[in-house]
């Protein structure tokens, strides 16, 4: 059955005009089914649902917020539902504490859509699921673009799976069931209002601008914390930690899902930095391919499979990046960072584009891997103090960053 599938799925990707229709259909006989499947099912007010990216993790700004509501008294009585693809992943965090977990896409997770007054989710919803009178969704989104989102890709094709008339289909069905929209600044209210297509759906009111939930950890956080998180991974005492989270591309697709090439010899990483650091590697969650550290045992961790990439912040000395909204969240601790963008020309004309001028950047760009070890050294040599580029940096997108967005976004939430 999965090998038909797959011949179906290459066969519809070298016919975009086919596909479109065939997801348009296929797309409303699903939905009328969950509609008639959920008729009898009443709303039930004290009822939230969380997802994180479609079901793949249990992190972001779904967390936090999740996370403050378990600390209010307010939401003692109320029923709080994480959905998960895999649902047995729930039990390694002690966080979860009281919620209830359903299975992504399973028949009680449909119910509890159709039961919860409120849906919260950083992003896309599945599609099947039409918003019922009464109910408020949240999107919270995750990250602040440097890349172009959505209805603002300029690219030709649009990327591996969507052409640019399919991503904006997609994006206003999804849109249109929103009634409130997390922006972490006014600069992302405006790019937010372009790349979603929100003035033309006349979405333009749902955008609340509180700065990003999941960034108040990095504001409460202690030594403590942060000794217990190096101690979970099995980073010995004394190393520099190296954080390297870098995005996916849009254009490198195999079929099963996007893969990605590090583009770093750590062999010569290794030799050229000596035993004084480690390196954390953090794949993007829509990364297909599996990554083999085994050789490099003791200077690179896979992180790719924690859920959450925040709390590695706390104890990173130095972030690697390239196109990935990270930095802006990263920003805030006022450590330093830098940009391998190997692949820049490319990024920037045929892929995805910029919002911003990359001369804002708080970091260097490196576009050559022998210039990278140079760069790290650099960096890290001496104690580091951010320039006035970081600082307006952090004053033009992180100004409402701090250890209270959460309790901000509930109280617009369900106050009002």
């Amino acid at each position: 059955m999965e090998t038909i599938k797959k011949h179906i799925r290459n066969f519809l990707k070298r016919h975009h005009g086919l596909r479109i229709l065939v997801r348009k259909y296929y797309g409303n006989y699903k939905e009328n089914k969950y509609v008639r499947r959920t008729r009898g099912l009443e709303l039930d007010d004290k009822l939230v649902l969380f997802e994180t990216f479609m079901g793949r993790q249990y992190g972001c700004n779904p967390k936090a917020i999740y996370e403050r509501m378990l600390k209010d008294p307010r939401f003692d009585d109320y029923r709080l539902v994480w959905t998960f693809i895999d649902p047995g992943k729930a039990d390694q965090f002690e966080a979860l504490g009281r919620a209830e977990v359903v299975k992504m896409k399973s028949k009680e997770y449909f119910d509890v859509c159709a039961q919860a007054k409120y849906i919260i989710t950083n992003s896309n919803l599945d599609n099947r699921i039409a918003k019922r009178e009464g109910q408020v969704f949240l999107q919270t989104w995750h990250g602040t673009p440097l890349k172009r989102l959505r209805c603002d890709i300029r690219a030709e094709q649009g990327n591996a799976n969507n052409t640019l008339e399919e991503i904006k289909m997609r994006n206003d069905i999804d849109v249109v069931r929103y009634d409130y929209f997390l922006s972490p600044s006014a600069f992302c209210t405006d790019k937010f209002i372009s790349a979603f297509n929100l003035k033309e759906l006349g979405k333009e009111d749902i955008l609340i601008e509180t700065g990003y939930p999941r960034n108040d950890l990095l504001f409460s956080f202690d030594e403590a914390y942060a000794s217990k998180v190096r101690e979970e991974i099995g980073i010995p005492e004394g190393k520099k930690v190296i954080l390297y989270a870098p995005t996916f591309r849009d254009n490198k697709h195999d079929g099963s899902g996007y893969v990605y090439d590090t583009h770093l010899d750590f062999d010569k990483l290794r030799e050229r930095l000596g035993d004084e650091y480690v390196v954390l590697f953090r794949a993007h969650y829509f990364i297909a391919n599996q990554f083999d550290f085994e050789k490099y045992e003791g200077f690179v961790y896979d992180v790719s499979g924690h859920d959450d990439i925040t709390p590695l912040y706390t104890i990173t000395d130095l972030l690697i990046t390239d196109y990935s909204s990270v930095f802006f969240d990263f920003a805030n601790l006022g450590r330093p960072m830098l940009f391998y963008m190997y692949d820049l020309d490319e990024y920037a004309d045929d892929i995805r584009g910029f919002y911003m001028d990359i001369g804002e950047l708080p970091g260097p760009i490196v576009r050559e891997e022998e210039k990278l070890a140079d760069e790290i050294h650099a960096l890290m040599n001496g104690p580091f103090e951010r320039d006035d580029k970081y600082i307006r940096f952090n004053e033009k997108y992180n100004y409402l960053d701090d250890a209270n967005a959460s309790r901000r976004v509930i109280d617009i939430l369900f106050e009002e």
